[in-house]
């Protein structure tokens, strides 16, 4: 029987297409991204550098802020970046100051894409100021040739405003802290009409201000209840290393340290605003005289391994100067560490460089006259003058380069006589010159109670002038020899690059307000 064979045939089955609509796509994406890198590889990229970081934008600085720093997108050529910037002041219609005025000179140092600007001498207060740079270049490594022009950058920044504080003498104003924003020409009153102010040292950030007050009652009666509190200001400067502080209203006090136990005399804050040293006396054992310190978030605590005397602490907020019977001696703020260092030469201690590398001290001389001296950290003295009348008091200016001094010459006549005058102290000046370093600058009324202030840019001096009388029970203003402070007036000086110049400079001050005590803040 034959065989049957059957052939089936398999079911047709259409072909797969061989790109499905999204492969299409991506092929498409593929090939343009190919051509863009092709033409970037062949002409290069055509993206300008730019600045993409300017550390000061929008913030106010002050004197302790000494450099800026610019972040690029790429390296850039030094030499052209140099040529093309420009840092200058704002005028108050908003525009740029004319070509007269010198821009703000400093420094350039490099680190990779990043520009350091150190500014070579403080920041004038009171400004706006607009960083321009345009027309600098990138630099291409192994290139000769000049590189891309970078995009336009401008930007501002402002410094703080020039304002201080005082205390008033005049109506509702007596024995109370007073701001005065000298910027925004504002004057606001700070502590309640029942204290009066005795001393007080503005915090670094200007924020607050530390003082020392009286109840008014108490103060008349020549009751030494004084007592340390902080106010705030009202004053809020976004810096560029802490940002932006929280805003307070002026005049919310806070107690800092009673007197019920102890008597507080001097006090001082250190520079960081961290620590607060204060001379005390225990009102039931005057034996018990001593400095105490307060941390800014701690309990008062006594330092015993340090006796009391006219102290100042050291910028480095962590030793102080204290007079000690024949010297003066270097302690530091901890009651377990052994003393610095012992200056058995010298009396008393003015003041300290901003970086605690000099100091000026005053030696008391065996033929009655005063020297004053600087002393470095390297054990170098130099006596600056003597005189035989007073030194009271020398501020450094910010470039370290000239003393300020408060100083008195002695009237010859039948009477003792000293007559106070401001003048500036040549640094620089060569130990064994003809000339002399010291330049008197204004010859004040014969008076010794007088209180110097120097601005932190180091462009003004304050001072005040007081008229005294004989002290009666309702009297609540008195210095420090008991008299009755009857009124008072600020002075401003401006101070001019030529000071120290040659020729002798004739300033003029400027009265202010009614007042005493002025202190800068910083």
């Amino acid at each position: 029987m034959p065989t049957l064979i059957v052939e089936m045939s398999a079911p047709t089955v259409p072909a797969k297409k061989f790109l499905q609509p999204i492969d299409r796509l991506a092929l498409i994406i593929m090939v343009v991204l190919s051509l863009l890198i092709g033409i970037v590889l062949l002409t290069g990229d055509t993206t300008r550098p730019r600045v993409r970081n300017f550390s000061w934008q929008d913030k106010y600085v002050s004197a302790e802020d000494t450099a800026f720093i610019l972040t690029f997108s790429r390296p850039m050529n030094h030499a052209s970046v140099k040529a093309n910037l420009k840092i200058m002041p704002v005028l108050p219609e908003g525009e740029v100051s004319p070509s007269d005025v010198p821009p703000i000179e400093g420094k350039i140092s490099w680190a990779g894409r990043k520009m350091a600007y150190t500014l070579l001498s403080p920041i004038p207060y009171g400004n706006d100021y607009q960083v321009q740079l345009q027309g600098a270049k990138e630099k291409i490594p192994g290139v000769e040739e000049e590189g891309t022009i970078m995009e336009p950058f401008q930007a501002t920044f402002h410094s703080r405003d020039r304002a201080f504080a005082y205390i008033g003498v005049e109506g509702e104003e007596q024995g109370r802290l007073i701001l005065y924003n000298l910027t925004q020409q504002q004057k606001t009153l700070l502590t309640p009409a029942d204290l009066v102010v005795l001393d007080f040292q503005p915090y670094p950030g200007s924020d607050r201000i530390l003082f020392s007050a009286n109840d008014r009652q108490n103060q008349a009666k020549g009751l030494l209840t004084a007592q340390l509190y902080t106010v705030t200001t009202g004053l809020s400067f976004p810096s560029p290393d802490q940002g932006s502080p929280a805003q307070q209203t002026p005049g919310k006090l806070d107690l800092v340290l009673d007197s019920e136990n102890y008597q507080n005399l001097q006090f001082d804050l250190s520079r960081d605003g961290q620590i607060i040293v204060v001379q005390r006396v225990n009102r039931d054992d005057p034996a018990d005289f001593g400095l105490w310190m307060i941390p800014a978030d701690g309990e008062p605590q006594p330092l015993e391994n340090q006796p009391g005397g006219e102290f100042l602490i050291a910028p480095d907020s962590a030793s102080l100067a204290v007079a000690q019977g024949q010297g003066v001696a270097i302690l530091p703020l901890n009651a377990d560490a052994e003393p610095l260092d012992f200056l058995p030469k010298f009396g008393q201690v003015l003041s300290f460089a901003s970086d605690g590398a000099a100091a000026t001290m005053v030696k008391f001389n065996t033929d009655y006259t005063r020297s004053l001296f600087l002393v470095n950290n390297q054990g170098t003295e130099q006596e600056l003058l003597r005189t035989t009348g007073s030194i009271i008091n020398c501020e450094f200016a910010p470039n370290e380069e000239t003393l300020y001094c408060l100083l008195t010459q002695l009237i010859q006549g039948e009477e003792y006589r000293e007559e106070p005058f401001i003048a500036a102290v040549n640094l620089d000046a060569e130990p064994d010159s003809e000339e002399s370093p010291i330049q008197p600058l204004v010859v004040l009324p014969e008076q010794r109670d007088i209180q110097l202030s120097l601005s932190p840019d180091g462009l003004a001096l304050l001072f005040d002038q007081v008229a005294t009388r004989p002290a009666s029970a309702i009297d609540s203003l008195r210095n420090d020899e008991g008299q009755a402070i009857a009124t008072g007036r600020l002075w401003l000086l401006p101070l001019d690059e030529s000071i120290t110049s040659e020729a002798p400079v004739q300033l003029q001050p400027e009265p202010l307000l009614p007042g005493f005590l002025p202190h800068w803040l910083p």
